[in-house]
């Protein structure tokens, strides 16, 4: 998804995605701060994101190699 699209959804859209993709990252042990870093960047994948954490990417990456 990208920003633009983000920006097109409705407020409560927009909430029940950032915390479902929070959500799926602290269930994968992602840190919660960097959880939140990384829901927050809509156009990361999420599917890509859990991927690279799931084999060894230190979490604190995953924006800057995925965006």
């Amino acid at each position: 998804m990208t920003a633009a699209q983000f920006e097109l959804l409705e407020p409560a859209s927009a909430h029940e995605l950032l915390q479902a993709r929070f959500q799926a990252l602290a269930e994968w042990g992602c840190p919660l701060a960097d959880a939140l870093v990384i829901a927050t960047h809509v156009e990361v994948d999420i599917v890509d994101a859990v991927t690279m954490i799931d084999r060894g990417c230190p979490p604190d990456l995953v924006v800057p190699l995925a965006a």
